[in-house]
């Protein structure tokens, strides 16, 4: 029952956006409430997240398929590591993804099909979403941004792949590189989620090898050779550092998303299995600390509402209670607090 997990009064709420670390626990209880997530970043323009004192366009968004580790989780609603692409948490928010993606997007579409880039988009988008609800969850996040960042990594893999048709080769790896080092760097400010960057950008890197290979030029020489002319005899269509790649990185693909979900669907925190991987997405230093401050707040039941006061700033609301008011405790608390 809903009113017995709040009835034993108070309630700490510790909310550390960046490793994902917001436990919920009521006093003299071992339970514990999942929590939620963030993300953002510069020339592409990052997942959200979108704060819980917002708490209108947080309920209106996390309606509409935000990503909630929570709701994926114990709700059973895997599609959400999808539909959070698609949603943006303002005008400015979607208008800058969608500038990235023309800037990104035109080339490899026009080059590959809107079939292949497509594929590359959406799957790397998941991959984004996978990677960081398995190491941030806390808050809701939407956005694009690991989608994006997929982008950028099928460009360098299709370098990499078809590297003997290029012309000025060392000058288109060594821009992109840069590119790429620039945006994941910015990763590691606070308050943004660069495993959503990381984790499109390697399903990105892999699905290059698999969707965006060519073939050698004299294959296509051989078949488009006029009548009367002799093309050299190429007998392979890609070459055999090409199918390497194609294999390995399919493999590696399914493994990883297979491995993943699994992982997540069992409420796995990987931060638990690697103490140094929350500095991917902030270094602390003198100028900003990555820690976040605790809330604590108090819950006491009256029928079929309950009360919750925030200890630090002593406001107080009630609030109806519902089937799913326990996992929005935290939020709830987040926002009177703030």
């Amino acid at each position: 029952m809903v009113g017995e997990e709040l009835a034993h009064n108070a309630v700490e709420i510790k909310v550390h956006s960046q490793m994902g670390d917001n436990d919920v626990h009521p006093v003299g209880s071992s339970s514990k409430l999942l929590p939620k997530r963030s993300g953002q970043s510069p020339a592409v323009p990052s997942r959200q997240q979108v704060p819980s004192g917002n708490f209108s366009l947080f309920r209106r968004l996390e309606k509409m398929g935000a990503l909630d580790v929570d709701k994926v989780v114990h709700g059973h609603e895997p599609w959400r590591l999808v539909s959070c692409i698609w949603l943006h948490a303002g005008v400015f928010h979607i208008l800058s993804n969608m500038l990235s993606l023309l800037f990104i997007g035109i080339r490899l579409e026009q080059e590959f099909g809107f079939i292949r880039i497509g594929l590359v988009y959406v799957i790397s988008g998941f991959g984004g979403s996978l990677l960081s609800a398995l190491f941030i969850q806390s808050g809701i996040s939407v956005g694009a941004s690991g989608a994006l960042f997929g982008l950028l990594g099928g460009m360098l893999s299709e370098l990499i792949t078809n590297w003997t048709i290029y012309a000025n080769k060392l000058a288109a790896l060594s821009t992109l590189v840069l590119i790429i080092v620039i945006n994941l760097a910015v990763g590691i400010l606070p308050h943004v989620d660069n495993f959503a960057h990381i984790g499109g950008f390697l399903s990105g890197f892999l699905l290059g090898f698999v969707l965006l290979i060519r073939p050698q030029f004299g294959w296509i020489n051989q078949k488009a050779c006029p009548p009367g002319y002799i093309a050299p005899p190429v007998k392979s269509k890609h070459k055999t550092y090409q199918y390497v790649l194609w294999v390995f990185s399919l493999v590696l693909l399914i493994v990883g998303f297979t491995g993943g979900l699994i992982a997540l669907l069992r409420g796995t925190d990987l931060n638990n299995q690697c103490s140094w991987c929350h500095y991917l997405s902030c270094v602390p230093n003198s100028l900003w600390s990555c820690k976040s401050d605790k809330v604590y707040c108090e819950s006491s039941e009256f029928g079929n509402q309950f009360n919750l006061t925030c200890l630090s700033n002593g406001k107080s609301r009630i609030y109806p209670l519902s089937d799913d008011t326990s996992s929005q405790v935290q939020q709830l608390c987040s926002q009177l607090c703030s």
